[in-house]
């Protein structure tokens, strides 16, 4: 399969699931994938933590989830392995997306739903200092920041699923005053991770749920597209992220459940279900947080732990 998609460099093909889109350049490329697409055990680290959107860790102990309110308001908090939480930021307006860097910690602002609708350009990107808890704003204007990553040249990649906008933006490290919409022709696209040189998002409500994948030195260049089973808006497809053998694991709010995908082959199917209105997914990372499972958040305040059977 990958020869297959290096010689559809310049075409377009549907093949076992995978529309590849491509320019002249060559698309993205991926890691061997790996693992066996078994059920895998969920148990609860913790209850009752709220509305909860997205997480991250700092890889000090810290798991780092941001809290929205049903009508606005919100808060960027620290989970302890125990399940303890400890509010960081104590007010956020509807926060979206995490992105850790050492003891910096990248938090979207105004990811409501009537942001998206209406066009609304009060979103942001902040930043706080873990260590300190100074806050400062990096980056203003936005519509609906959902899903965020910092790419690796320092770059803030954010993603909006609603409006006619929908689409990313790539908030430029040497002048985060200046966004930019960098892609309208993805769909409803939210979650967001990187890997390996390629930026990876995953669409919301689009008839069909798609991942997207392209390369993060070429925002503008090739999309590799794999379609998903099942209705997009009845999976309602939300955060993701990649392991180290580059598999992609979808957190389906709608459908309740975690996805595993092989972008390879585009083979899919579901790790875990039961899981109501899960909205992101995080390997572990850090003291007390096992580095081989994966946690998952839930708009029902509970934070799951996902290990391999």
């Amino acid at each position: 399969m990958r020869r297959e998609l290096a010689a559809l460099a310049g075409g377009s093909a549907l093949c076992a699931g995978l529309l590849v889109v491509a320019p002249a350049a060559a698309g993205p490329a991926f890691s061997p994938p790996g693992g066996a697409c078994t059920p895998w055990s969920v148990s609860e680290v913790t209850s009752g933590a709220g509305v909860l959107e997205n997480l991250a860790f700092d890889g000090a102990g810290t798991m780092l989830v941001s809290r929205t309110g049903l009508v606005g308001g919100g808060a960027l908090d620290g989970v302890s392995p125990d399940g303890t939480v400890t509010p960081i930021v104590p007010e956020v307006e509807s926060p979206g997306g995490i992105a850790v860097d050492g003891a910096d910690a990248y938090f979207a602002t105004g990811n409501s739903f009537a942001s998206g609708v209406t066009g609304s350009t009060t979103g942001t990107v902040d930043v706080v200092n873990i260590d300190t808890g100074d806050t400062s704003t990096v980056a203003e204007g936005l519509v609906m920041p959902n899903g965020l990553v910092r790419l690796s040249n320092g770059d803030i990649l954010t993603a909006r699923n609603l409006g006619s906008g929908a689409g990313l933006t790539r908030v430029p490290a040497e002048d985060p005053h200046t966004p930019e919409v960098v892609r309208t022709d993805l769909g409803t696209v939210d979650g967001l991770a990187v890997h390996d040189g390629n930026v990876y998002t995953v669409t919301t409500f689009d008839t069909t749920t798609t991942l997207r994948i392209l390369r993060e030195d070429d925002l503008r260049g090739p999309v590799v597209s794999v379609e998903l089973p099942g209705s997009g808006p009845l999976n309602a497809a939300d955060d993701l992220t990649v392991g180290p053998d580059g598999i992609v694991y979808v957190a389906y709010n709608g459908g309740g459940k975690v996805v595993r995908v092989d972008p390879a082959t585009g083979e899919s199917c579901a790790l875990a279900s039961g899981l109501p209105l899960v909205s992101s997914v995080r390997f572990g990372a850090g003291p007390g947080w096992d580095p081989d499972a994966l946690y998952a958040t839930s708009f029902t305040g509970k934070i799951y732990k996902l290990e391999r059977s």
